[in-house]
């Protein structure tokens, strides 16, 4: 296929997809290689964002979407008549950072990191579809483990989570502590965005999240 039809196809799928695209299916269909697909992936976001498209295409780590652009989101609610989501809670952005920075976790590992019951955020969050289940952790009880979503990164327009901005002290590789009887421990000091036994929310990520909500 020629590289400029490759670039049509490519974004013809995705905006007929209306959804997050793997790269891998996008290589299957398209008939072509990642690095390819990449770069041209790359190239009509450039084009969207140069020439002030009311279209943008989203790399979601190893997926693709396209979506509007976010200037014209007045405009399309208002068009559309589309009612904007209530913002999030600051208990809702407390538990959301809690699950980014050390997923997967488990509720009873939110609940030990803000020193409150987390139930209903989480329910709440899981609903707005910005944390999902991915399982269970292999203790007695096997208590289920959450993590973020691709809608979490649309959300904080980040490509991965990678990108997140990081806080100091904390142990970003993901795993859980956990002592000997198999219950889970808090993060090894500094490990953990507190402060004086306070969950201390951070201040940029979830204030754009905030926004966006």
């Amino acid at each position: 296929m020629e590289y400029g039809q490759l670039k049509r196809a490519l974004e013809g799928v995705l905006f007929a997809a209306g959804e997050p695209v793997t790269a891998q299916r996008l290589c299957l269909g398209l008939e072509t290689d990642r690095t390819t697909l990449d770069q041209a992936a790359r190239e009509l976001a450039e084009e969207y964002e140069r020439e002030k498209r009311g279209v943008r295409l989203l790399r979601l780590e190893h997926s693709y979407q396209l979506c509007s652009a976010p200037e014209q989101a007045a405009i399309i609610r208002r068009t559309l008549e589309s009612r904007k989501p209530p913002k999030l809670s600051q208990p809702a952005l407390e538990v959301l950072a809690v699950v980014a920075y050390f997923q997967p976790v488990t509720r009873a590992y939110i609940d030990q990191i803000r020193g409150v019951d987390s139930a209903y955020t989480v329910g709440l969050l899981l609903e707005r579809h910005l944390i999902e289940e991915c399982g269970k952790l292999q203790v007695p009880g096997r208590p289920r483990l959450y993590r973020t979503t691709k809608e979490f990164l649309r959300a904080f327009h980040l490509s991965s989570l990678e990108e997140l901005p990081e806080m100091p002290g904390i142990e970003t590789d993901g795993q859980l502590r956990l002592g000997d009887d198999g219950t889970v421990l808090a993060p090894k000091e500094p490990s953990s965005p507190l402060e004086g036994g306070q969950f201390v929310p951070m201040q940029t990520k979830t204030e754009m999240l905030q926004e966006e909500s």
